[in-house]
């Protein structure tokens, strides 16, 4: 009787998954996919943020010793502060992320646009998808960020800044956190950051992209829907595409926090004018290493993050029948 009605149950949501149109699929499975994928590597996210942007309390330590002051001021549920807010903004931004590849991609090729038909359109296609993604949702990416650089026993406490001591602002909330930095500066306020988050972005997204669909035409095409293939693949194109842009994430997240760190000599909470300021002020006060703080942990992070989530998103279209595309030939 169970079997029976758990068989009924499962062929309906089947029958309901197949009048979906191909974009709302792809954007389920762009969802599904980042969502896993972010709340697996939750814990090595946050270490990684605090060390770029914590330079005085993490700088010194390593991967190990800043899990175990995690676990011993915010505990166990501390690896996972900010996750809320990054689930939140990654199931949109995985969704429209992949979904808007896919839609930048087949518009190219029926196009015919000057870029051939082979790995290039992928770049290109990556690129701007990232992009489309990153200005829908970078307010919560602001929000996650602000509140996994809270630590319990700093937060609580004062601190020495240029101008005297001040009290560390602790937020309850991705509202809080989006409310405050709205009444500061308005709409510029939600994008404080955008600048090197673009820049790193449309070469990030493109390469990875680029790789991951290069890497593929390499296996045999009974292979290319195996786990076997995609886990590889798609860990080798998030590495090499987030090593070349590595530094632009630091500044990002230095500029999202700039407002809970201390004063600077002019009175200003506001370090960076912009990106390449950014950038060359980091080297000529924290030193050159700083641009690539957490660059370790973020390779254990990435691996598995950008493996996880290709393969879950290959198997997501294969549980929701989206039809195989029109393979690119090469150039």
């Amino acid at each position: 009787m169970g079997s029976s009605q758990g068989s009924t149950l499962s062929a309906d949501v089947m029958s309901l998954v197949d009048t979906l149109p191909v974009l709302a699929k792809t954007l389920i499975a762009g969802g599904v996919a980042g969502a896993v994928a972010k709340t697996a590597v939750a814990p090595l996210e946050r270490i990684k943020i605090l060390l770029q942007t914590r330079t005085n309390d993490f700088r010194t330590l390593g991967v190990s010793q800043s899990l175990k002051k995690v676990l011993q001021c915010d505990g166990p549920l501390g690896f996972y502060k900010g996750n809320g807010a990054s689930v939140i903004r990654i199931i949109p931004y995985a969704a429209l992320h992949y979904m808007t590849y896919e839609v930048y991609r087949d518009w190219i090729l029926e196009n015919n646009l000057p870029l051939g038909s082979g790995p290039v359109v992928d770049l290109v296609a990556g690129s701007a998808a990232g992009g489309t993604a990153v200005l829908c949702t970078y307010p919560l990416d602001l929000a996650r960020t602000k509140l996994a650089y809270q630590v319990s026993d700093a937060s609580q406490s004062f601190r020495g800044g240029a101008n005297g001591v001040y009290r560390q602002h602790a937020y309850s909330g991705i509202k809080e956190v989006l409310s405050m930095a709205y009444k500061e500066a308005g709409p510029r306020g939600l994008y404080r950051g955008i600048g090197p988050t673009l820049i790193g972005i449309l070469p990030y997204a493109g390469l990875k992209f680029y790789i991951y669909e290069e890497l593929k035409r390499h296996v045999p095409e009974e292979h290319q829907n195996s786990v076997r293939m995609h886990l590889p693949c798609g860990a080798l194109a998030g590495l090499f595409g987030q090593t070349l842009t590595y530094p632009l994430d630091v500044v990002r997240r230095q500029m999202q926090v700039e407002n809970l760190q201390p004063m600077t000599s002019d009175g200003s909470s506001k370090r960076y004018k912009n990106t390449f300021d950014g950038l060359n002020t980091i080297v000529r006060t924290q030193g050159w290493r700083q641009l690539f703080a957490g660059l370790s942990i973020n390779y254990i992070k990435i691996v598995p993050s950008v493996a996880i989530g290709f393969t879950v998103y290959e198997s997501m279209k294969s549980w929701l029948r989206i039809p195989p595309r029109e393979r690119s030939k090469p150039a």
